[in-house]
């Protein structure tokens, strides 16, 4: 028998649905996470690729400063980025461990899952720099020139000093002998160079300070570093339009213009967005698109980022530390364990234990707020056991005497009576959170720690006020509102009272 034809109205509504469907299918696709490391080279790369890639019309947002060249391996290969500018040289040697020809590293790459760009046209290589002044009165020429001086002030980067092209190979292959080696933020070094605190520091070549201080570059006569084309690095699963993207940018950007785009950025201040922008009108010919977000609006979207962390995290402390902190002071052997335990927590660094928490968790919000509630647990379970402790034993005797099983005898006497400390444990775990949450913003979860990150790699006081004063501004709130829900929820007579009143 033939199916009838269901009425035109029925048909209609029909198509809107299933019209209605494919548009909230792709309001809800996944955009492509664009990463960046933690100075300003590779923030403008990945700045210009997300607002190419959303030209385009492909859903992009930009994972911006998310710290050094394994976080962001490790992160592509987890699926949490997408894609990410790297260079030939680190590939080879800090990641795939390969020889540096481009064979060996494509079939590197291959094996790893992951794909990489043609070169975006420059070549960013490692250096070390010198003062100018010392430089021409120690004639410091090339790096071996270092061997016959020991007494220099180094100071380099972080990753350098850990990584397989970096320090520890260099002073083995040159015999270098200096012992006062300092690690730092790259951008930090700069400055040390510049104020005579630092002798010499590690720089890449298209930093935009070398045209601004004019240091020496130290020759590299036994050819340690090797090339550093600038390429991105993406997942094979990234759609043919950013794919097709990607190839716009190949050979477009030279060693002249990265430098230029980098002196924009750190020293004529421009926001590193804007910078991007001009460079694909310059170039390519596409339009801003866009305002610049506003200091008010941006300010309010970096509250409420911050907000989100520390009410999350505080929250789930209480619920998981107050029980903790009840088994501690009524199981006297297992409560030692268990303050221990979130003692032994507390001391592990910070970043650190963000760090750690990514191969769970991933990049964002949800490993920062792991690592909140992490941090939170030892005021909350000290404060609530230190306050059931501390009741008078006659009090406790009173309440079994009429008859209050346990459960009652926590709910009705212990708890409130014990609600002080417990306030109190809560207290300086919510001021903790607020400073603790700006560490967040190294690996994407924002915040106010995002303009702190940006004021340091540009070396700009206003953005670094702009987290840190809104940061301080929030802790004195939170202080200030438990204070006063202190007051409602304690009962006067349970409150402290100064000596001597």
């Amino acid at each position: 028998m033939a199916l009838s034809r269901p009425p035109v109205g029925a048909g209609r509504l029909l198509g809107v649905l299933v019209a209605l469907g494919a548009a909230l299918a792709g309001c809800a696709a996944r955009p492509v996470v664009v990463g960046s490391k933690k100075f300003t080279e590779s923030v403008i790369l990945g700045e210009i690729l997300t607002q190419l890639l959303q030209q385009s019309g492909v859903p992009a947002r930009h994972a911006a400063e998310l710290g050094g060249t394994r976080l962001l391996w490790d992160a592509l290969r987890a699926g949490e980025v997408d894609v990410y500018p790297e260079y030939t040289g680190t590939l080879c040697q800090e990641v795939l461990k390969v020889a540096c020809d481009d064979d060996s590293r494509g079939r590197a790459l291959e094996r790893a899952g992951v794909r990489e760009s043609g070169s975006l046209g420059f070549s960013d290589q490692y250096a070390l720099a010198v003062r100018p002044d010392l430089a021409a009165a120690r004639h410091l020429e090339t790096i071996s020139d270092l061997a016959g001086a020991a007494d220099l002030r180094v100071g380099f980067s972080e990753e350098f000093l850990a990584r397989g092209d970096g320090w520890p190979a260099l002073r083995e292959r040159y015999g270098l002998p200096q012992r006062d080696v300092r690690g730092l933020d790259h951008d930090l070094a700069w400055r040390g160079l510049q104020s005579a605190t630092l002798d010499v520091i590690d720089a890449y070549t298209t930093d935009a300070e070398i045209g601004l201080h004019h240091p020496r570059l130290l020759v590299d006569d036994r050819c340690f570093f090797t090339g550093y084309q600038a390429r991105f690095v993406y997942r094979p699963e990234l759609p043919a339009a950013a794919r097709a993207a990607l190839a716009r940018l190949e050979g477009r950007i030279g060693e002249a213009d990265m430098i230029a785009l980098n002196a924009r950025a750190k020293i004529d201040r421009l926001p590193d967005a804007a910078v991007a922008a001009r460079w694909l009108q310059r170039s390519l010919g596409l339009t801003a698109g866009g305002r610049a977000e506003g200091f008010w609006r941006r300010l309010g979207r970096r509250t409420l980022e911050h907000l989100v962390l520390v009410s999350i995290s505080l929250a789930a402390a209480i619920v998981l530390g107050v029980p903790l902190g009840v088994l501690a002071a009524r199981l006297r052997r297992f409560g030692q364990a268990i303050l221990g335990a979130v003692g032994v927590l507390q001391t592990v660094p910070s970043l650190a234990l963000l760090v750690f928490m990514i191969p769970l968790l991933g990049i964002g919000a949800l490993p920062a707020l792991a690592a909140l509630l992490v941090y939170s647990l030892l005021p909350i379970v000290r404060g609530t056991a230190a306050g059931i402790e501390g009741i008078a034993p006659g009090l406790r005797e009173s309440a079994a005497a009429i008859g209050l099983t346990q459960w009652q005898r926590l709910r009705l006497v212990e708890l409130p009576l014990a609600a002080p400390s417990i306030l109190a444990g809560i207290k300086t775990a919510a001021v903790l959170d607020v400073g603790t949450a700006t560490l967040g913003a190294v690996i994407g979860a924002g915040g106010y720690g995002q303009p702190i990150l940006t004021g340091i790699r540009l070396d700009d006081t206003r953005l670094i006020l702009e987290g840190a004063v809104p940061a301080a501004l929030l802790a004195l709130a939170v202080q200030a509102l438990f204070e006063g829900l202190g007051r409602w929820a304690v009962s006067p007579g349970l409150r402290v009272q100064p000596e001597g009143d």
